[in-house]
């Protein structure tokens, strides 16, 4: 048995009603997102709605947050929207690709997105890496 309102639903209210007030006359006060107190305010909104989608421990940092609920960070989510109202007003191109929402389970795999370019004057270089925290050929 589960308690509370879903998750879904918090989703829904968040980007249906607290979004939209949230970034309301965004383009005209955006530069108070370059103060920290600003920004500090928009997080800690966003951060308390995503503890309760997430169901997560309040000592939960905010980014981890956002990536537990796939919700965009709300500091760039106001970037985005007032980049997207520039390009309204502008008018720069008519048919203008302006990104969109895509579900987590739909996002390409980052190998498949990268593209490996070969470097005439290649230099060979040596790399380590360590995945399973020995920092050595020879442990187990």
């Amino acid at each position: 048995m589960s308690w509370g309102i879903r998750s879904e639903a918090i989703a829904t209210i968040y980007k249906g009603a607290i979004l939209p007030l949230l970034t309301y006359g965004a383009p005209v006060w955006i530069e108070a997102m370059k103060y920290r107190h600003s920004r500090q305010t928009y997080i800690r909104v966003q951060r308390l709605i995503n503890l309760r989608m997430a169901r997560a421990y309040r000592t939960t940092s905010s980014e981890a947050l956002c990536i537990l609920t796939g919700m965009t960070p709300i500091v760039l989510k106001l970037e985005e929207v007032v980049k997207q109202y520039t390009l309204k007003v502008k008018q720069q191109q008519q048919a203008i690709n302006l990104d969109h929402d895509v579900v987590h389970k739909y996002w390409p795999h980052p190998a498949k997105v990268i593209s490996i370019q070969e470097v005439e004057n290649y230099e060979e270089a040596t790399i380590s890496a360590y995945s399973e925290g020995s920092k050595g050929l020879g442990r187990e």
